[in-house]
C-alpha cells in the first residue's frame, strides 16, 4: 500500500493503537490480534501496532493497514530507532513505518536523515513522524515523512508536559506542514478526537483510551480519589 491509498483509507477516520507493555497483562502477539479484530468491528479505519510479532499476527487476522513501529528500549529514541528495526516490521507486513522523529541523538548515532532515506529507498514504504515540537514536523515533512502526527509532544525535554492532547502544537503542525497531520497522544475521549479533526486534523490515532485497561482503571481511580 502507497502513501496515497493509505491516506485516503483513513482521511477522517479513527485509528486504533493496540499496544501493551511487557509488564501489561494483556502483552502478546494473540491478545493484541484480538483487540484489532475488535476494534474492526468497532469501525476502525486502520491500527497502529508494535513489534514484528504482533504486526505479523495483526496483519494476517485483520483487512485494514497497519502503521507498524518498533519499540526497543524505554528512554530516548526507542520507537524504531534503527534501520533494522524499520526492515524487521516492514518484512512482518507494516504498510506505514512509523518513527520517531524527534531531534535528539539516535541510539546507532545515524541521523535521521540518513535513516528515513534508507527506508524509501530499500523498504519503498511511507513513513510516519511521530515528533514533538513544530521544528521537528517541519525538519521530518522535509526529510520526505508522509505523515506526521505530535505523539511525543510531552515526552521530550523539549515539549511541555500535559495531561491532554498538545491541541496547540496539532494546530500549527497543521497549518506550517504540506503533508497530513494525524492526531495523536492523550486523546481519552471522543469529544477531544472530534475536536481534532475540525482543528482540521486527517486522522485521529486512539491507543490507551481504548486498547490498556490498566490505564483505564487508573484514570477512574485517580478520579474518584479526588472526591
Amino acid at each position: 500500500m502507497n502513501a496515497d491509498a493509505f491516506l485516503a483509507a483513513v482521511k477522517g477516520k479513527l485509528i486504533v493503537s493496540c499496544q501493551a507493555l511487557e509488564s501489561e497483562p494483556l502483552h502478546g502477539a494473540e491478545l493484541m490480534t484480538k483487540m484489532a479484530l475488535a476494534a474492526n468491528i468497532g469501525g476502525a479505519a486502520a491500527i497502529r501496532a508494535n513489534g514484528p510479532a504482533d504486526i505479523r499476527a495483526i496483519s494476517a487476522a485483520v483487512d485494514l493497514p497497519v502503521i507498524g513501529l518498533y519499540k526497543q528500549g524505554s528512554s530516548g529514541v526507542y520507537i524504531t530507532p534503527t534501520f533494522d528495526a524499520a526492515a524487521e516490521i516492514a518484512e512482518a507486513g507494516a504498510d506505514v513505518i512509523a518513527l520517531d522523529c524527534t531531534a535528539r541523538p539516535r541510539p546507532d548515532g545515524a541521523p535521521i536523515s540518513e535513516l528515513l532515506e534508507r527506508i524509501h529507498r530499500e523498504l519503498r514504504l511511507p513513513t510516519f513522524a511521530d515528533v514533538s515540537t513544530l521544528d521537528e514536523a517541519i525538519a521530518a515533512a522535509d526529510m520526505g515523512v508522509a505523515m506526521a502526527a505530535p505523539t511525543l509532544s510531552g515526552y521530550t525535554a523539549n515539549s511541555p508536559a500535559q495531561d491532554g492532547p498538545d491541541f496547540d502544537l496539532l494546530r500549527k503542525m497543521i497549518k506550517a506542514l504540506p503533508i497530513p497531520v494525524i492526531a495523536e497522544g492523550r486523546i481519552h475521549s471522543p469529544d477531544q478526537a472530534r475536536r481534532a479533526l475540525e482543528l482540521g486534523a486527517w486522522a485521529v490515532v486512539v491507543g490507551s483510551a481504548i486498547t490498556r485497561p490498566r490505564t483505564i482503571t487508573a484514570r477512574f481511580v485517580r478520579a474518584l480519589e479526588q472526591t
